[in-house]
């Protein structure tokens, strides 16, 4: 897929479609299974607009960075999940 980040709370791709409705419905599914299986935290990837926590893409497309959370991310947040970047899977306890 084309690179997207996120720029004014919206999800663009590098040349300037709006993809945020995808990116929320899959949001969407991920709270739904995560709910179905009972899950309490989750491993995301580093920086992603669907999955980044704490710190994502500026939304330059330039490699700049910027605190925010990705779509998925601040939605399993709101409902309750942990998440945790997978740059930090290593101090999750055993």
């Amino acid at each position: 897929r084309e690179p997207a980040e996120i720029r004014n709370g919206r999800v663009v791709t590098r040349s300037g479609q709006d993809v945020t409705a995808f990116y929320e419905k899959g949001a969407a599914e991920a709270l739904r299974l995560a709910k179905k299986l009972g899950c309490r935290c989750a491993v995301l990837q580093d920086r992603s607009p669907s999955c980044g926590c704490g710190i994502i893409h500026d939304g330059t497309f330039g490699g700049g960075l910027t605190e925010g959370d990705g779509v998925t991310a601040a939605l399993l947040a709101q409902n309750g999940i942990r998440v945790v970047p997978a740059s930090q899977a290593d101090t999750l306890p055993e």
